[in-house]
């Protein structure tokens, strides 16, 4: 992979020596030479050598103590304070809007699809980024696609010939996680904005994007923002010569708070760079995507999205919000589709390579849209398949043989909908939603450089593709179809992956998999995310007392070995456990406030006990309508209680560390193998309701009449556990005291939590002749 410091160089070396016209200053030929000889590390020419000297003295420049050193600085690089850059950020908002605006989960598939090929592929190939195969592989698996990219643009808009020879791969920081921010020459900046907001448009009909860009002096890239005249610029020594300035809510606001053993001027520091810049763009970006105005800005407003007519007396689409074009000719039920349907449709069956056979129905309608005299019908051009991307990961690291089992790779294909997932698993599917913690505040205090932006952004690529991929191949099998009735009986018999990957973007994850193995492949993904971004010294944390006293925060004390969180960056995620055909915008909006609700735990967690490590929240949810609000306060109401002069009773243990998560399935597998009467489990659930004492009244009761290795299973794998008191030795199962800063004391249990996930845990061998002891018999 190219050395992203050597990148940047040649990056905001081109800008400079381009100029701030539309043509090069110099010969594009001398311009193409000098990036070739900064690349293989020779001498660039003669012409250029000024500049390219500019630029290398900007990365060893000091940081100025004072605003006469600031003044000097200027002074003595007259070139860094006059010379300007540009630089643009922008991408896809309101993208969940878009992607479950429908219900089918083809078009959910095909909307996320279609939005990654964007990001990941049309917005890279204003670059000319397959020129560059180690830095963005999928451009360059899409070599002829990014060509054809640009030649159709510069068709429809002739002044394009101007600037595509003023970008290359370089000027690129990041293109993921969709958004992508980049360099460019000066006269480039609001013609770049608009093509990539007009490309989302274009390609998606309806999906809302936004992008910015303004110019920086060249020095800023290095110190931050700076007023002109340079005098007006509020300078470290105006920070440091009063206290009652430094804390002052808006200067806190703006430079950060001092945290123990750190000093104002290292405060200063981290503010006073590239992230500065970056800060800037993202606050244009957020008045821009709120439909505002920009000061100085000749750009058309983004207020009007883009908008379809209907008509009372029309047939309308699928999701019953734009007119429809045609029937789907072919497709089950011959649905109609508007262009924008149609369109997440096809590349919906493009993204699980589903036979050209089952695609003939685009063509026959004719979707598209009218180009003079004919209909000229749109291309889905190069779409990503997360599974094929999966099966390269497992020919790579040698996975094959551990996860088709026998299997031949040619036999095995996508699962076509949300049935064929939950047919691994009696009918139930698991929503996984993972998203990255401490991203805020690592970019805030620990990125100074485009460099550090651009390397940040495919470690974490990296680690969150490579976490998912190592979670479904260490869990997951080809699965084959059976006891499918009704439009998917023709199915039965076919081997699938049961799972579907919705989106893989920058540190967020959106899966579908089988109930029974959700958990576990969450868990997987948060430690894995972890261990890889371990690998690199940037992200450990060095401060052995700290983690130490994270180790603290966990509730579980068992077996299983504590290997205590040791990085920076760690991944927080909601699960949904429910049936398949539970509505998808449903299932997605209760998976999001579980992880909010997971988020919120890791914050606590990191304030209380400097836990940086990842947590899960889940629910399991038997039936559509067992929350009619949301799950805080369904939790909050029903299963909280406080009754007069006793302590308060939560009747969940969610969310956990994924260290507690670990030993909650643990704890599952152990209590289905100590055949504990699943009726009496039911029983006491119910009874925790009544209060703490007749809870562990009945939990005792029923313990005794187990057989003794049975018994020794709970006392080992959830009493010691889970159970222990905390100020003596006894022990309060099915209770957990929870010690607050106030010295008042709540009780939580899991045990609500073990007997929802008691029918996804798989029967252990013991079990499959079961003998019945006579305690259990009689009870």
């Amino acid at each position: 992979m190219t050395d992203s410091t050597n990148s940047m160089t040649i990056a905001i070396a081109w800008c400079l020596a381009w100029g701030e016209g539309t043509q090069p200053q110099f010969d594009l030929t001398v311009l193409q030479q000098m990036r070739q000889a900064l690349s293989e590390g020779k001498e660039v020419p003669e012409e250029v050598r000024a500049i390219v000297g500019s630029v290398q003295q900007l990365e060893t420049l000091d940081f100025p103590q004072s605003l006469d050193e600031l003044k000097q600085l200027t002074q003595k690089y007259s070139t860094l304070w006059k010379a300007k850059i540009g630089l643009v950020f922008g991408g896809a908002t309101k993208i969940k809007q878009y992607v479950f605006e429908a219900a089918k989960l083809p078009d959910i598939r095909g909307a996320s699809g279609l939005l990654d090929r964007i990001n990941l592929i049309d917005l890279p190939a204003f670059f000319k980024c397959e020129e560059s195969p180690q830095d963005f592989p999928e451009c360059q698996q899409a070599r002829n696609y990014c060509q054809n990219v640009r030649w159709q643009l510069q068709n429809k808009d002739t002044n394009l010939e101007q600037l595509w020879p003023g970008l290359i791969p370089e000027l690129v920081i990041y293109s993921t996680g969709g958004k992508i921010l980049a360099f460019c020459p000066t006269a480039f900046v609001t013609e770049l904005t608009n093509l990539i907001e007009k490309r989302y448009t274009e390609e998606t009909l309806t999906a809302n994007s936004c992008a910015v860009g303004d110019s920086f002096r060249l020095l800023e890239t290095r110190l931050g923002l700076l007023n002109n005249p340079i005098e007006q610029t509020k300078w470290l020594d105006w920070y440091l010569e009063n206290k009652t300035r430094q804390n002052h809510p808006i200067v806190e606001a703006y430079f950060g708070r001092r945290g123990e053993g750190e000093n104002w001027e290292d405060l200063f520091k981290k503010r006073k760079n590239f992230n500065e810049l970056a800060g800037k763009l993202v606050a244009l970006f957020n008045q821009r995507r709120n439909g505002n105005n920009l000061p100085g800005m000749e750009r058309s407003s983004r207020r009007y999205p883009p908008m379809f007519e209907t008509h009372p007396y029309l047939v309308r689409d699928t999701v019953e919000y734009r007119t429809a074009v045609a029937p789907a000719l072919g497709l089950p039920d011959e649905p109609w589709f508007s262009d924008a349907i149609a369109r997440k449709r096809i590349v919906g069956q493009r993204a699980k390579r589903e036979d050209s056979s089952g695609q003939g129905w685009y063509k026959t309608a004719q979707f598209g849209w009218q180009s003079g005299q004919g209909k000229k019908l749109w291309q889905p051009g190069k779409v990503l398949s997360w599974v094929f991307k999966f099966e390269q990961f497992l020919k790579k690291l040698d996975y094959q043989q551990e996860y088709y089992q026998g299997v031949s790779r040619q036999q095995v294909k996508e699962a076509r909908s949300l049935t064929e997932i939950g047919n691994a698993s009696n009918g139930f599917v698991g929503y996984i939603y993972a998203d990255g913690n401490n991203m805020g505040g690592y970019i805030q205090n620990e990125l100074n450089t485009p460099e550090d932006y651009r390397k940040l952004s495919r470690d974490i690529f990296t680690a969150t593709e490579e976490s998912v991929y190592h979670a479904l191949g260490q869990h997951l099998h080809p699965h084959k179809l059976k006891d499918l009735t009704g439009e998917n009986q023709h199915r039965n018999g076919a081997i699938i992956h049961p799972f579907e990957i919705l989106t893989i973007g920058g540190d967020d994850v959106i899966l579908i998999v089988p109930a029974d193995k959700a958990l576990e492949i969450a868990k997987n993904i948060g430690d894995k995310f972890e261990q890889i971004l371990l690998e690199k010294e940037d992200y450990r944390i060095k401060d052995k007392e700290l983690i130490a006293h994270s180790r603290e925060c966990h509730r579980y004390q068992g077996k299983i070995p504590l290997l205590p969180s040791q990085g920076k960056l760690s991944m927080s995620v909601g699960v949904l456990l429910a049936s398949a055909n539970t509505p998808i915008y449903y299932a997605e909006n209760l998976t999001n406030q579980l992880l909010k609700s997971a988020k919120k735990k890791a914050k606590q967690l990191k304030q209380w006990y400097g836990y940086h490590g990842g947590t899960v929240d889940f629910l399991t949810m038997k039936s559509v309508t067992m929350i009619s609000s949301n799950i805080e306060s369904f939790r909050q109401e029903a299963l909280t209680q406080q009754l007069p002069k006793q302590q308060k009773l939560k009747l969940y243990g969610a969310p956990y560390t994924l260290h507690e998560l670990g030993g909650l399935l643990k704890t599952a597998e152990k209590l289905k193998e100590s055949e504990f009467p699943r009726s009496q489990l039911y029983q006491i659930r119910s009874l925790l309701e009544r209060g703490k004492h007749t809870a562990i009244l009945n939990y005792r009761y029923f313990r005794v009449r187990l057989k003794a290795d049975q018994q020794k299973l709970l006392k080992d794998y959830f009493e010691q556990a889970w159970c222990d008191a905390k100020t003596n030795k006894g022990n309060l199962a099915p209770w957990m005291s929870l010690l607050k800063e106030d010295e008042t004391t709540t009780y939580e249990t899991i045990w609500r939590e073990l007997v929802d996930l008691y029918p996804f845990i798989p029967e252990s061998k013991s079990q499959e002749d079961p003998q019945y002891s006579t305690a259990e018999t009689q009870a």
